[in-house]
């Protein structure tokens, strides 16, 4: 396969890991690397030597020899960028969550045309443990699916004695707080292993701000959510139920699980393990016995092992990433939906 040739747009943390990922990778050839901060195009150039640092998009993205971008930078000025790359003729990997809102990405969509694009909210599904999964739920194995849940609390920690990155809970930079910094993972991946064969028709949620005993562990100013939870119900009788918190005042736990008419799965969206999903068989006579995917399917690993390495994969096979834009279009439509009727305290319709 001949390397795809990519520029990265962000060089901070996330950004350097698409760089380091960018160096590594025997299929992508890391061309070009832009920051508008000049620390981070230093770090950038010392740790991954890219041929070219710019200080700005639009030189990298006049960059001839740039075939796909990846951005990497806060989420509020993600959609212009992708535009001006998509005029430009470039492939797009999105970092998450896609946009601020379901709207961005209909523009994103339309504008897209026949390039490569999607969403890094992908990155829990690209494991052995998700790829097993999804095998065993989308070929039937545990018959008509009923609920499909999860629940994952991050307790807080002592208090922080360095300043809180200021985008991660001010709704102007970042669109939200937990539900897109965490819930477009958690919703990416329990539509994913499900095969995508859920249709979201209606959600009820509720939305909370940080504990007053907390608030020192944020950045002053912050006023998106650090918790949030939705019932969100589906086509078929199926119901989808998320809850996420930080900064919470417990102890941090998970619970994932998808529940059928002849079985169920217990398992870790950060466990890429096979061997850490449960896999609950039943029979008439014996009830219910338990095995791990492990024990019973292929764990060969494939090369899709991260969001960048599937999207240049993409490029070369012409089809688009693990989650494309429109996939990511259904979780921004859910996680606009979630904030609609946190607000409202009732129901929301979400549209097709």
């Amino acid at each position: 396969m001949k390397p795809v040739k990519v520029g990265v747009i962000g060089c901070g943390v996330i950004g350097s890991r698409h760089l380091s990922i960018a160096t590594e990778a025997s299929h992508i050839e890391l061309v070009a690397a832009a920051d508008m901060i000049e620390a981070n195009r230093t770090t950038a150039a010392e740790r991954f030597n890219p041929p070219k640092v710019y200080s700005n998009d639009t030189d990298l993205l006049d960059n001839d020899e740039v075939e796909a971008v990846v951005l990497a930078f806060p989420t509020q000025y993600r959609t212009e960028v992708a535009l001006r790359a998509f005029e430009r003729g470039k492939h797009v990997l999105i970092e998450k969550p896609i946009a601020m809102n379901a709207a961005e990405v209909e523009q994103l969509i339309a504008a897209r045309g026949a390039l490569v694009s999607g969403c890094c909210s992908s990155r829990n599904r690209l494991t052995a443990s998700a790829r097993l999964a999804t095998q065993l739920i989308t070929s039937g194995g545990l018959g008509e699916l009923r609920t499909v849940h999860c629940r994952a609390i991050m307790g807080a920690r002592e208090k922080p004695d360095t300043p809180r990155p200021a985008w991660r809970l001010i709704k102007a930079l970042n669109g939200g707080g937990i539900l897109v910094n965490w819930g477009c993972y958690d919703l990416d991946y329990l539509l994913g292993i499900t095969g995508w064969q859920l249709k979201p028709q209606t959600v009820f949620a509720q939305t909370w701000t940080v504990s007053q005993v907390f608030e020192s562990h944020i950045a002053p100013g912050s006023d998106a959510e650090t918790h949030y939870t939705a019932l969100i119900r589906c086509e078929g009788d199926i119901v989808l139920s998320v809850e996420r918190g930080e900064f919470m005042t417990m102890h941090s736990h998970s619970d994932w699980e998808v529940i059928g008419t002849e079985g169920s799965l217990k398992l870790n969206m950060r466990d890429g393990k096979p061997d850490s999903v449960i896999h609950n068989r039943t029979t008439t006579e014996g009830g219910v016995a338990s095995t791990s995917l492990s024990e019973t399917e292929d764990t060969t690993e494939t090369q899709h092992s991260t969001p960048l390495s599937d999207f240049a994969s993409a490029i070369r096979e012409n089809r688009q990433p693990s989650t494309s834009l429109e996939k990511a279009l259904v979780v921004q439509k859910i996680t606009d939906a979630i904030y609609a009727s946190a607000e409202t305290g009732e129901a929301v319709e979400i549209g097709g």
